[in-house]
């Protein structure tokens, strides 16, 4: 991976180890990505989350529910960083303290829409925003429809959550079909402009997407296996008990999923030094949530 001149911006071509094997084989392979943050990491799954950006309140809440459940299982989020669904999402994972991947129609270093600016400034923390466009790039409508095969792309999986018949969405959907990728859709109201697109995919043979156990069952991430979690008063269900956690142990339970994490990447994202976090894994350890996978590696460990 080359450092580009423009601050933290880097760019990788299929020449380089690093690029995405994903990306490799699909048509029109991008002959670059620049990168602010990383790419997603190849061992782990990745879903695009989609739909529209004048999301209606189910759409949003909709929205919010997978990108928390997946990537609390530790599934790598993808969307395109636009409003309604794509943003919501995207922030759901992120402050969840879970990488997420904002693919871009305009180069990295350009914020676009301006109402995520918080996504465009937090987002290269953890995840990354990727684009085939160099920096300075200004964002166009033609650019869009090219990005959306990178979204699906990157993709294992592409779940549409609200989107009208005629939308840039199909764009996307078909683009995951010529790459051989598994669509699914949440299904709507009926009535529901705004769910029409998501039920005519899902008469015309996409996947029914339920809840999230669908995606992760398809993913082959067992419902059974993902550790059950609760925001109410900062406490981790274990087994239908209460699990209290220390503000700490909250903190570094909440970066941790079913893949492990080395005591490296942990004292980088916590902000924790080695002797502090140390003590801090112990108990969570003791508690019956957190299991060691050999040494100084650390991942949630099954509630079910």
């Amino acid at each position: 991976m080359e450092q580009n001149n423009c601050h933290t911006i880097k760019c990788v071509t299929p020449l380089d180890m690093d690029f995405p094997d994903r990306l490799r084989d699909i048509p029109d392979c991008p002959n670059v990505l620049y990168i602010r943050g990383k790419l997603p990491d190849p061992k782990r799954p990745t879903v695009g989350i989609i739909g529209s950006r004048n999301a209606s309140q189910y759409g949003l809440n909709m929205a919010r529910h997978f990108a928390s459940c997946l990537s609390d299982a530790g599934v790598q989020i993808i969307s395109g960083m636009a409003r309604g669904i794509d943003g919501v999402s995207q922030r759901t994972a992120m402050e969840a303290g879970h990488p997420t991947f904002g693919i871009l129609g305009c180069g990295v270093d350009v914020l676009y829409p301006k109402e995520n600016r918080d996504l465009f400034m937090r987002i290269p923390e953890r995840g990354g925003l990727i684009s085939e466009f160099p920096p300075g790039t200004q964002p166009v409508a033609k650019f869009f429809p090219s990005r959306n095969r990178i979204i699906s792309g990157l993709s294992d999986i592409l779940l549409v959550v609200e989107a009208r018949i005629k939308s840039g969405t199909g764009i996307t959907v078909r683009r995951a079909l010529e790459q051989g990728r598994d669509v699914y859709a949440v299904p709507g109201r009926i009535t529901d402009p705004l769910s029409a697109g998501c039920n005519r995919l899902i008469a015309d043979g996409a996947g029914t997407a339920l809840s999230p156990d669908v995606i992760l069952e398809a993913l082959g991430i067992y419902p059974e296996n993902v550790p059950g979690t609760s925001l109410i008063s900062g406490g981790v269900r274990e087994n239908d008990k209460r699990v209290r956690l220390a503000k700490d142990e909250k903190m570094v339970y909440s970066f941790l999923d079913l893949y492990p994490k080395t005591l490296d990447e942990l004292v980088c994202i916590t902000d924790l030094s080695v002797q502090k976090l140390l003590p801090v894994l112990l108990q969570l350890m003791m508690k019956g949530l957190v299991a060691e996978a050999g040494k100084n590696n650390y991942y949630r460990k099954s509630q079910g």
